[in-house]
């Protein structure tokens, strides 16, 4: 994980930033977003339906996404930070399944960071890809509120 100081935080711009650990993708994870957001639509939850019909289950696109926060943690860090606000996102694809059993790992590039508040508004792109795949689960393009202290 790479440890940046707020101070040299607009110096990323353009640059990738880093890519997160693997993370695999299990059934039990899978049930457990699937309960928390009452999506229990068979391709997710019924093991043998979904290997039937699709050859596995397959995550939720949203679990993918909110998986976000998670790996950006092993990515990068920023010192002298009193706290950072997810203010949104520009634009979120999701290119491909991702089957029970799947590892998954995020590549982050920060497109901007303009002053705003005190703070900074960083934009950064967030691949998330699949081990073995050529197309990525998911692409988006995540805004954020960081401010020094």
């Amino acid at each position: 994980m790479r440890e940046i100081p707020i101070s040299e935080i607009q110096t990323l711009v353009g640059q990738e930033i880093g890519v997160s650990d693997w993370l695999e993708i299990t059934q039990d994870r899978v049930n457990r977003f699937a309960d928390a957001t009452g999506d229990h639509q068979w391709i997710h939850v019924d093991v043998e339906r979904a290997t039937k019909e699709l050859g596995a289950p397959i995550a939720h696109g949203y679990l993918v996404l909110s998986l976000i926060p998670f790996l950006a943690k092993n990515i990068v860090s920023y010192t002298g930070v009193s706290r950072g606000i997810n203010y949104g996102s520009n634009k979120v694809r999701f290119t491909n399944m991702v089957p029970f059993g799947s590892r998954l790992r995020m590549r982050a590039k920060m497109l901007s960071c303009e002053p705003r508040s005190g703070g900074f508004q960083v934009t950064n792109e967030f691949t998330i890809e699949i081990d073995g795949q050529e197309r990525p689960a998911c692409v988006a393009e995540v805004v954020s509120l960081v401010f020094p202290g």
